[in-house]
Formats: structure tokens, C-alpha cells, sequence
């Protein structure tokens, strides 16, 4: 199978390992949750707008424009070719991650206090600003091995960095404990930035393995016919621009929505009258202890996503409709059947989960309210999938920007005064808005076929 179709492998491979590192993530959460509390967990999150958006600006559209101009270069026939888009990638990747991490360097304090609203994440901001190279130089490489179909690498890198932080948070623990005390959550943030470190340079060792081992196989036998002439740097660096500008202005635009949604939650809810220490535990424990238990299953669900786009470009580019209303119809029930299991498992154990993994009665009641949000969420995930197979990935975007509105609609307006329920009221609203479009496009789109 793997000499018959390398992608479905690879995808097998991701797959499997998103699993295995969804699946650390979750115990490392409820392990920080356990030792620096909920307030701790809160100001943790805030980082995750600045992290997103970093990366939308480094790295996430240049990472697919890479593999789209390796996989090119590679059925040009010039061993040398992949690696120069490699290069021009990591150039530009590069030159915009050391842009931005200086600027967050600088502009830590404004940063902290104006747009994240919470002053401790100075000192945070600056050391999660060295992880941004790092992560700039690991997307790029691992671009290149998604456009040569090589998924090995990028799977051992992921779990590297997992292991990696994990390690270093529980080493630095332990050696806390012995002087009885408890690090800070600065700890958390280094941790972060060490993963990223060994897993760009197990990236690095990787691709110059893979280049050594190409230009020796080129330089073997002489051939008959002349290898074809790459293009100029200057040429791959506008090529890589040209693919990467929309993807990134993209993923730019969410981000930055979801980063204005992330940071006005603990300040909506301190104009509801909670102090800023109750307000950021809230946070906390919503979104690092009860969301991330509710996502967990749609792993599952993103894993079937995956897998559902290629099915579902081939029989659209076949004119086959009957297989994508297969699809869809296997799609519809399995999601549903998972969501409606999953909603009440946690309905019915929500409570006695959060005593038990994050020991918070609090998190018990979220993810009791918060399991509604199964059925919408789950079938959401791949419907996405059916539609950018399709090639809709517009209309994809623009039902997202719209469910972003919504959720910040109840943010500044009725979270304020109808306190944090309101603003999981706004959650469900939004997912069952997002949920219902992607079935009327899709509708509509098998009815113009």
C-alpha cells in the first residue's frame, strides 16, 4: 500500500500521530492545571493569540507553499530544485519570524498590557518570542517533506516536541520540589520553546540527510539528457510569495478575530463584576480544562476530515456524485452518532470528570453545558473537509469569519452582563450557525452538479 498510494499513508501516519500527541497534550494539561492552578492556566492561555497570529505571519501560508513547489521541483527531474525552494522558503520564513520576534521583544510591555490586558505576560511574551524562528524553520522543512510525501519526519518531530515539553516542565518540578517550592508558569512558556529547539534540529538533520543522499544519487551515472534549469532565487522567493500572501491574509484574519475573542474574555467578565483574579480562573478553566476535554473526540473527527478531502476531490474531479453523496451520507451519520454519544457521556460524567482530571467542580459544569456543542462541532469538522475537497474553500472561510462575528457579538455585548454562560450560549449558537451553512452549501453545491 505504501508503493501504491504514499499519500494515504502519510496521512495515516499524521493522523495517527495527532492522536498520540492529542492525547499528551491532554494529560499535560490537566497536569499544569494540577500545579499552577486555574489563575495560572488563565494567564497560559492568554499567549495562545500572540502564538497564532505569529505563526500566521511566519510560517503557515509559506509551510503550504513550500510543499506545493517541492512536489514541482521533484517531477522536474532536478535533484537540486526541491531544496532550493527549501532554501528560498526558509529565507523568507526566516527574515519575517526574526521581524517579528524582535518586535515582541521590544514591544513586550505594550503588548501585555494593551492588547493582551494582563501585564504578567511581559516576561512570557518575551521568552515565547524565541520559540518563533524556531517554529518558522520546522514549518518550512516540514513543507518539504509533505510536497516529497514523506511523512516520517514531520510525525517524529511532532511527538518530539510533545515529549520535549513535557520533559522539561516535570524536571523542573521536581527540582523545584526538593527546595520546596513551586516554578512558575514561566516554566511552561521555556518548555514550549525547548520542544520547538530539539524539534528543529532533528528537522534540519533530517533535510540535510535527505539532500546529501539526493545530490549523491544525481551525481552518480552521467545521463543523456542535461538535468533542466531551476529558476532564480528571486524568482522562487515571488512564486513562494504569490501562493503563501492569500493563504497567510487568511489565516490572519481568523487568528486575529480569535485573538480579540480570547483576550476580552477575562476583561467582559470583569465587567460583570468579578475581580481579575476570579476572571482569569474562569478563563482558565474554560478554556484550558473543559474545551480541551470537549475537542478531544475530534480528533477523530479531524482525522476523518483529512482523509475525506482527496476522496472527495477525486470523485468531484471524476464527475462522480453518486461517491460524494456516499461520503456525505456515511459522514453525516458517523459524526452524528459520535457527537450525540459524546454529548451524553459528558452530560451524564461531566461533573465527576472535571473533580477527578482537573479537580475543579467548576470544569464539571462547563463540560456538562458544554457537551452540547458535540454533534455541531464534530459533524463541522468534516463537512469543512467535504467543502475545501470541493475546492469551496472561500465559502469555507467566509462561514467561519461569520461564526467568529456571532461568538464576538455575545463577547462584548451579553457577556458583560449575562456572565460567562452567555458567552457558552454564544458558543453553541455560533456552531449550530456554522454547521447549518456548511449543509446548505454543500446542498447547494450538489444541486448546480
Amino acid at each position: 500500500m505504501k508503493r501504491k498510494n504514499p499519500f494515504i499513508t502519510g496521512t495515516i501516519i499524521l493522523t495517527m500521530t495527532g492522536l498520540i500527541s492529542r492525547i499528551i497534550g491532554f494529560f499535560y494539561r490537566i497536569y499544569l492545571s494540577r500545579l499552577f492552578g486555574e489563575e495560572g492556566m488563565g494567564v497560559y492561555q492568554l499567549l495562545n493569540p500572540v502564538l497564532a497570529l505569529s505563526f500566521s505571519v511566519t510560517a503557515a501560508g509559506l509551510q503550504t507553499a513550500v510543499s506545493k513547489y517541492v512536489a514541482g521541483g521533484i517531477s522536474s527531474g532536478n535533484a537540486r530544485s526541491p531544496f532550493r525552494v527549501l532554501m528560498a522558503g526558509l529565507a523568507v520564513s526566516l527574515s519575517l519570524s526574526f521581524v517579528c520576534t524582535g518586535s515582541i521583544i521590544r514591544f513586550s510591555e505594550w503588548i501585555a498590557v494593551h492588547f493582551l490586558l494582563e501585564a504578567r505576560t511581559a516576561s512570557m511574551l518575551r521568552i515565547i518570542a524565541l520559540s518563533i524562528p524556531l517554529s518558522a524553520v520546522h514549518a518550512c522543512i516540514n513543507g518539504y517533506y509533505y510536497g516529497i510525501r514523506k511523512t516520517g519526519l514531520p510525525a517524529v518531530t511532532q511527538l518530539l516536541e510533545q515529549f520535549c515539553r513535557v520533559f522539561c516542565v516535570w524536571s523542573a518540578h521536581r527540582l523545584a520540589a526538593r527546595y520546596g517550592t513551586v516554578p512558575s508558569i514561566n516554566v511552561a512558556v521555556v518548555g514550549l520553546v525547548v520542544g520547538e529547539f530539539f524539534a528543529m534540529l532533528v528537522s534540519i538533520g533530517g533535510a540535510y540527510f535527505r539532500y546529501y543522499r539526493a545530490v549523491s544519487s544525481a551525481s552518480g551515472p552521467a545521463s543523456s539528457s542535461p538535468a533542466p534549469r531551476s529558476p532564480s532565487c528571486f524568482r522562487l522567493v515571488l512564486d513562494l510569495l504569490s501562493l503563501a500572501v492569500p493563504l497567510s491574509v487568511t489565516r490572519i484574519v481568523i487568528n486575529l478575530l480569535q485573538s480579540v475573542e480570547a483576550v476580552y474574555i477575562p476583561s467582559r467578565l470583569q465587567a460583570c463584576g468579578y475581580t481579575p483574579a476570579d476572571a482569569l480562573s474562569i478563563y482558565g478553566v474554560l478554556t484550558g480544562m473543559a474545551l480541551p476535554l470537549i475537542f478531544f473526540p475530534n480528533a477523530l473527527t479531524g482525522s476523518m476530515s483529512v482523509l475525506l478531502l482527496p476522496i472527495v476531490s477525486e470523485a468531484d474531479a471524476a464527475g462522480n456524485q453518486a461517491a460524494i453523496r456516499r461520503a456525505l451520507g456515511k459522514t453525516l451519520y458517523s459524526c452524528l452518532l459520535l457527537g450525540c454519544t459524546c454529548t451524553l457521556g459528558f452530560l451524564c460524567f461531566g461533573r465527576t470528570l472535571g473533580r477527578l482530571l482537573f479537580q475543579s467542580p467548576l470544569a464539571g459544569n462547563f463540560i456538562c453545558v458544554l457537551s452540547l456543542l458535540c454533534p455541531f462541532m464534530y459533524l463541522g469538522t468534516t463537512l469543512s473537509g467535504i467543502l475545501n475537497g470541493l475546492g469551496n474553500a472561500i465559502g469555507v472561510f467566509f462561514i467561519s469569519v461569520s461564526s467568529l462575528c456571532i461568538r464576538l457579538f455575545f463577547v462584548f455585548f451579553l457577556l458583560p452582563r449575562f456572565g460567562i454562560y452567555s458567552y457558552i450560549a454564544g458558543l453553541l449558537f455560533s456552531q449550530a450557525f456554522t454547521t447549518c451553512c456548511y449543509l446548505l452549501l454543500l446542498k447547494h453545491l450538489l444541486r448546480k452538479r
